[in-house]
């Protein structure tokens, strides 16, 4: 029997972007990680919810898995930078429409509350988040994960993994050798 491992996902922030067609090309042609037969995608208005479908038969189709959570936007797409057209110096007096359409964007955006919810198989969602971040060229994906004991950093920008580090610092709380607290022992206000 495989001992239990150990994963968490601490810290997540996301500014992912990347065309709704493209997203679900991506899911559709995905190899998930253990633990993970299939992500279902549903649309609700214009939030997104990619679910984690359990291969573990025995957890309960009302028991909550990992979920992915985004929201749909509309942009215009141009096929030609309409910045970099102005600047260009034309000898023709009537300008050319630019030609352009509206795309749907998924736009994974938030902390990881937002973005990453519900605890079962959630480190595994989270290395699916990470192969979208991979996918988008749009956005940015940091994150502080644990896997058996080991605390790791990721950073992926633009769909580059970059390098990341972890950086302990001293918290507000963790400044004094017990100073500050009530010493309730030697208080004046309690009398035996």
């Amino acid at each position: 029997m495989p001992t239990e491992e150990s994963r968490h996902v601490y810290r997540l922030h996301s500014t992912l972007e990347l065309p709704l067609e493209d997203l679900h090309d991506h899911i559709d042609e995905a190899t998930f990680p253990e633990g993970i037969t299939d992500v279902e995608i549903t649309r609700r208005n214009n939030t997104l919810i990619l679910k984690a479908v359990s291969e573990d038969d025995s957890v309960s189709k009302y028991t909550p898995t990992a979920q992915l959570k985004a929201s749909v936007t509309e942009n215009r797409v141009y096929e030609e930078d309409p910045d970099e057209r102005r600047n260009t110096f034309r000898w023709d007096e009537e300008e050319e429409e630019i030609e352009s359409e509206l795309v749907e964007f998924a736009a994974f955006k938030g902390d990881r509350e937002t973005v990453l919810q519900n605890s079962l198989l959630q480190y595994e969602m989270f290395l699916v988040l990470c192969e979208i971040a991979e996918a988008a060229e749009k956005g940015t994906l940091t994150a502080i994960s644990e896997r058996d004991g080991d605390l790791d950093a990721t950073r992926i920008v633009e769909g580059e993994p970059r390098p990341a580090d972890i950086e302990v610092v001293e918290g507000p709380r963790d400044g004094g050798s017990g100073q500050g607290g009530v010493n309730w022992r030697d208080n004046k206000f309690i009398t035996d």
